[in-house]
């Protein structure tokens, strides 16, 4: 049995008319705050627009979804504990070397990350402070062995590099807010603003506030250079509005912080590293090489995937970046410990006589590790441990695979593997290949309607909400000394319930944001 989160009719039945007033509404009100991608090719064809010029609405709900306020509470309480914790495990060299060695057979990529930081521990690192702007990602899943059903905040994925949409998830709050002071009164089946609870989101402010952090805990330039912050981003970005947010407001700050975008690809064309002990990562401007800014903060927001990755320089330039004294968002350390697996591991039952996993990081019986508990979820791994091989049954098992999910331990929307096409999968790659796999109960949250823009139509029916929790985090890698850890707002995406993949970029989602309910 599930418990629908509303009574009566949610969203509202609109009219005709209603339907264009308020596509006109927030299309206009979209693009004049922001709320903006570049348009995919199948939109606007590149030949149509070869200087780049354009730019279109992001698909956005119409109105905020109903979200359970118990579910929301927790996961933002919760968000400190979880920026402890994976600040924690990318300390732990030997944890991190554990599970590299059970996934890389399967994932050249995963070992190519690591044999990067034992190549800079080799050398020797030269800067122990370590960035994190994380987001840790739930569904609400419904416990119907109470009467009635209750809420809770499971967690599908925690994020360590490139967590996204933070500009855009404050910008879609306001557009929510914006129509509930403006238009829904109006509505035939009108809804008060009085009786949506819209909470408040702090989102860019927040992640800024952590890059900040970061830019003023590193030391000024002993080499007489101004410092900077970088963006490294992919070439030809089509999110680049959602990162342009955190630059501005990066740059508020008094006196202001020097902000520059880097394409993933130019690393070793427009940086060098200063011949001293320290290796300072240098930017040369290029629209005028001769001022040149030592870089205090990374910011990676590309060299998530395989895809960034073509050939052999672009590893020579992420190597080139964590062998420097830049403090990096995140390190190839802090990058692996968001791997699937870590995911799992940490969620593995704690054995009756002996300490779980998470104790390793965060003291059993304490009640952070208690409200971690609370938020994990069913995970097994597809290795050839007992567990492992429970597992194997239940993905070959055409009838039982209906009810997991088998994810690869990659970022981004698009790479898992759902319900019953999991054994065909499985079948088509090496048996080796499997243990870089972790395979995990599917969440199965309470049903909701919302109707969602997208392109310019308007598509309405059952959806599926995935709540995000941004956090900002900054340690000593050396002393574990944690100098910010900070709750930073949130991020609301949601796809139509037909949908297995939520990415909004990915073209699958759209964004949202909460009605506590």
């Amino acid at each position: 049995m599930t418990t629908s989160l509303t009574s009566g009719a949610y969203p509202p039945q609109l009219t005709q008319e209603e339907e264009q007033y308020l596509i006109a509404t927030i299309k206009d009100w979209s693009i004049a705050n922001g709320l903006a991608v570049r348009p995919p090719p199948t939109v606007i064809p590149a030949e149509a627009d070869p200087e780049g010029i354009a730019a279109i609405n992001t698909p956005v709900t119409v109105f905020p979804s109903p979200f359970p306020r118990v579910c929301f509470e927790q996961g933002r309480v919760v968000q400190n504990s979880y920026n402890e914790l994976y600040a924690a495990v990318s300390r732990d060299e030997e944890f991190i070397s554990q599970i590299v060695k059970e996934v890389a057979g399967g994932d050249e990529f995963i070992q190519k990350l690591w044999d990067i930081h034992l190549k800079v521990k080799e050398e020797g690192y030269t800067q122990p402070l370590s960035l994190g702007l994380f987001r840790s990602d739930y569904m609400v899943h419904q416990d119907t062995s109470t009467s009635p059903p209750s809420f809770q905040a499971k967690q599908v994925e925690f994020n360590t590099i490139a967590s996204s949409f933070g500009g855009l998830s404050y910008h879609t709050s306001r557009l929510h807010k914006y129509l509930a002071d403006t238009e829904y009164s109006l509505l035939q089946a009108p809804i008060s603003s009085i009786l949506l609870d819209l909470p408040e989101n702090s989102a860019t402010e927040g992640l800024a506030a952590g890059i900040q952090a970061a830019y003023h805990a590193y030391a000024d330039s002993k080499l007489g250079h101004p410092k900077c912050v970088i963006f490294l981003v992919q070439p030809g970005e089509r999110n680049v509005f959602d990162q342009r947010h955190l630059e501005y407001q990066i740059t508020k700050a008094k006196p202001s912080i020097p902000v520059f975008r880097l394409p993933f690809d130019k690393v070793l064309t427009h940086t060098t590293i200063a011949g001293s002990p320290k290796r300072q990562l240098l930017y040369h401007l290029p629209r005028n090489p001769s001022k040149v800014y030592e870089v205090a903060v990374v910011y990676i927001r590309a060299g998530y995937g395989p895809g960034d990755y073509p050939d052999q320089r672009a590893w020579e330039g992420r190597h080139h970046l964590e062998r420097s004294a830049a403090i990096k968002c995140p390190t190839v350390l802090t990058q692996l410990a968001g791997t699937k697996k870590v995911q799992q591991v940490l969620a593995t039952p704690r054995p009756s006589s002996a300490p779980s996993i998470l104790g390793r990081f965060i003291k059993d019986d304490t009640p952070a590790a208690g409200e971690l508990w609370r938020t994990f979820t069913n995970i097994y791994p597809m290795d050839t441990s007992e567990a492992g091989l429970e597992a194997r049954k239940k993905a070959l098992d055409p009838q039982q695979a209906e009810s997991y999910v088998l994810k690869p331990q990659r970022e981004g929307g698009g790479n898992n593997i759902y319900r019953g096409a999991i054994p065909g999968f499985l079948r088509s790659i090496p048996e080796p290949h499997w243990g870089s796999y972790i395979l995990m109960e599917l969440i199965t949250p309470p049903p909701v309607s919302n109707i969602i823009l997208r392109n310019g139509h308007l598509e309405q029916g059952g959806v599926i909400c995935e709540l995000g929790i941004y956090g900002t985090c900054l340690w000593n890698q050396n002393t574990g000394n944690v100098r910010h850890n900070e709750q930073a707002g949130y991020l609301l995406r949601t796809k139509g319930d037909s949908s297995d993949e939520g990415g909004v970029a990915a073209g699958f989602g759209c964004m949202d944001s909460c009605c506590l309910v």
